[in-house]
């Protein structure tokens, strides 16, 4: 679904993303950890085509993201870590908005706006402007418009952060059942207690470089994620 092939990023001097390989799979989960200014930020974006990268190359499906952006851009969705949102629309226009885009029918948008506003408890604010949005709000907005194309590939960065514990336990069945049907998640996250329980398998990135990576189970053994990072980031 996903295959990075030796991305390399650098900034200048700093070499921010160096020869990094990661290939996941249709059904997986894929867990992507490391201390702040490791490298996930930018690897996220160089795969959804907004960050340029010096060497390599992302496969979505079987098509760069470098020779076929469209083509990649229609079969996945991407969450940033600080979603920027258009706060002059109405959450329901906004996520309207993103029907339009993707060719989504009236019916099926219909149908999966009120839904998933139901279970996050957005129903009754998506008449408001964004601008009027919490932090978890427009968390909870961005999380709906990712799931409304029915993406075979959904990329995260920290999307557990400012959303309460009911909101996060959503969004972990949301993860579960999307892969369950076939779809594919990476994401990037802080919370390794999450990422253990969640992920079938995990990368560890340190200054740019894979350290680690495989089945969770493989990565870990009869260490917890938490003891096997803090010992690869020593």
């Amino acid at each position: 679904m996903l295959k990075i092939e030796h991305l390399t990023k650098t900034f200048g001097d700093k070499v921010a993303v160096d020869e990094l390989s990661l290939h996941i799979a249709p059904g997986e989960i894929y867990g992507f950890i490391g201390h702040n200014g490791a490298g996930k930020t930018t690897t996220l974006k160089s795969c959804v085509g907004i960050q340029n990268f010096d060497k390599g190359d992302i496969y979505i499906s079987g098509s760069s993201i470098k020779e076929e952006p469209i083509r990649c851009k229609q079969q996945f969705a991407y969450i940033p870590d600080n979603p920027e949102l258009y706060e002059f629309m109405t959450g329901s226009k906004y996520l309207n908005f993103v029907a339009d885009i993707f060719g989504v029918s009236r019916p099926q948008r219909d149908e999966k706006i009120a839904r998933y506003a139901e279970n996050f408890n957005l129903a009754h604010e998506l008449g408001n402007p964004i601008a009027t949005y919490s932090r978890g709000m427009k968390q909870k907005l961005a999380v709906i418009s990712a799931w409304m194309h029915d993406p075979a590939l959904i990329l995260m960065d920290e999307p557990f952060v400012g959303l309460d514990p009911k909101a996060s336990f959503i969004l972990k069945d949301m993860m579960r059942e999307h892969c369950g049907q076939g779809g594919s998640i990476f994401f990037s996250t802080h919370v390794l207690e999450v990422a253990e329980k969640l992920c079938h398998k995990i990368a560890i990135i340190k200054n740019g470089r894979l350290v680690r990576s495989g089945p969770m189970q493989e990565v870990t053994g009869d260490d917890s994620l938490e003891e096997i990072f803090l010992e690869l980031e020593a």
